[in-house]
């Protein structure tokens, strides 16, 4: 059975990154990125204006602000809006930080992208 993309919002800051990522999240992750953001707040503004958003992808070290406010922002969401942190960065201390603000999973940049890609497409409605 086709199943529908999930409706995605990526928090990345290097474009680089994001022209990469768009396409890998769309072909091997079962994602419709409908927005991106560089900064906390335009995280935040962008995860109100698609209420209906399944899954966030969060880099921590954003533009302005941290991956982590948004996170915090995400607290009140449906259980099927999926929160993903997604950075290069992932120290022990910075993955506890990240689940305990209410992240479902934490992945390294560099070494975890087929991890990530997979744990994505777990999402999709049978």
């Amino acid at each position: 059975s086709v199943c529908m993309p999930l409706t995605t919002i990526l928090v990345e800051d290097s474009r680089t990154i994001r022209d990469n990522l768009i396409p890998a999240l769309e072909e091997l992750a079962g994602a419709r990125v409908v927005a991106t953001a560089e900064t906390a707040q335009a995280a935040i503004d962008a995860l109100a204006q698609h209420g209906t958003w399944q899954l966030a992808v969060i880099d921590l070290f954003l533009k302005e602000g941290s991956g982590l406010t948004v996170i915090r922002s995400c607290q009140g969401r449906a259980s099927n809006q999926h929160v993903i942190v997604l950075t290069n960065y992932p120290s022990a201390e910075m993955r506890r930080r990240c689940l305990a603000l209410g992240a479902d999973a934490v992945f390294d940049k560099s070494t975890e992208l087929d991890a990530f890609f997979e744990h994505c497409l777990g999402y999709q409605a049978p």
